[in-house]
């Protein structure tokens, strides 16, 4: 698991705004797509999302032998 966040190739963050505003385009906007395009055009958005799932994979890692099932 990497401890340096590594942004994605903007290639890909290009594609997948293409991908969300063609869906927007055919079944409207919704709160995902929203979550998407702030992903795709905000660096700090999508940096502050790979800290929460390394922290989640953290918390796995050290907790999921306990048998948490709330």
């Amino acid at each position: 698991m990497s401890k340096e966040y590594k942004d994605y190739p903007q290639e890909k963050i290009t594609a997948k705004l293409k991908q969300v505003e063609e869906f927007e385009s055919k079944y409207g906007e919704s709160t995902r797509t929203i979550a998407w395009k702030k992903w795709c055009t905000d660096i700090n958005y999508r940096r502050k999302e790979w800290m929460w799932r390394q922290g989640l994979a953290e918390w796995a890692l050290h907790n999921a032998h306990k048998g948490y099932t709330k």
